[in-house]
């Protein structure tokens, strides 16, 4: 299987401005989602969408290609991402005649993942029977059992009742944090779909402290504290 993989990194970030060339470990947050794709050989192209001139420059950098520069429609903060995927898509269509085998997304704000889990989705997709990998890891909070959602009466009620009570979170359906480590997809799938929920969906488990989704400042001190503890351990 020869799969292609995009990073998806737009200028105009307002959790935390300039995250994805903010320095984490001594390289740009970004330069760590390359390296990671990189290292799987069965990743045949690292290609970064971005409509910054300045990502575009330090992706250079440390090894993918920036073949084109994305419109600024598709870099707002109101813009789904999944339109940035078909872009990029296209883009494949018109330079090489058709799509990928297989298109995985390896996003920038999960830094600390590690080249195996980007492998561990390859597997599971490689089985067949789906049209999306995705990453997830263990809940720790339950629409079961305690997370609640407000009612218009002022009151809030669990998010999804139980049809009998629940005393312990462990007696409650098994439910998982969607993560941001890895999306292996069928390009096919991204071209004729507008959401990936709409087809057969699998997913990798992660653990946690592989799985940091960095949006703000608080996720980037927590994704540096992990990192210092992973490099103590080496």
């Amino acid at each position: 299987m020869k799969a292609i993989a995009f990073i998806f990194a737009r200028g105009g970030t307002k959790g935390l401005p300039g995250k994805n060339i903010r320095p984490l470990g001594g390289k740009p947050l970004i330069a760590w989602s390359i390296e990671q794709a990189l290292a799987v050989k069965r990743i045949e192209r690292v290609i970064v969408s971005t409509d910054s001139a300045e990502i575009a420059a330090v992706a250079r950098e440390y090894g993918a290609e920036v073949p084109f520069i994305r419109p600024a429609e598709l870099a707002r903060d109101e813009s789904p991402e999944w339109l940035a995927w078909r872009h990029a898509l296209n883009y494949l269509l018109k330079t090489m005649g058709a799509l990928p085998e297989v298109m995985v997304s390896v996003p920038t704000t999960a830094p600390l993942r590690l080249a195996v889990d980007i492998e561990n989705c390859l597997d599971e997709y490689e089985k067949g029977d789906a049209d999306m990998v995705i990453t997830v890891t263990d809940a720790h909070r339950s629409p079961y059992f305690n997370m609640v959602k407000a009612k218009s009466d002022g009151t809030v009620s669990l998010v999804n009742p139980p049809k009998s009570a629940i005393a312990r979170r462990q007696d409650a359906p098994v439910v998982y944090d969607m993560a941001t480590v890895c999306y292996v997809a069928n390009p096919e799938f991204i071209m004729t779909h507008n959401a990936m929920f709409e087809g057969r969906v699998k997913a990798v488990n992660v653990p946690v402290e592989r799985a940091i989704d960095i949006d703000n400042l608080l996720d980037f001190q927590i994704a540096e504290c992990l990192l210092n503890i992973r490099e103590q351990k080496l």
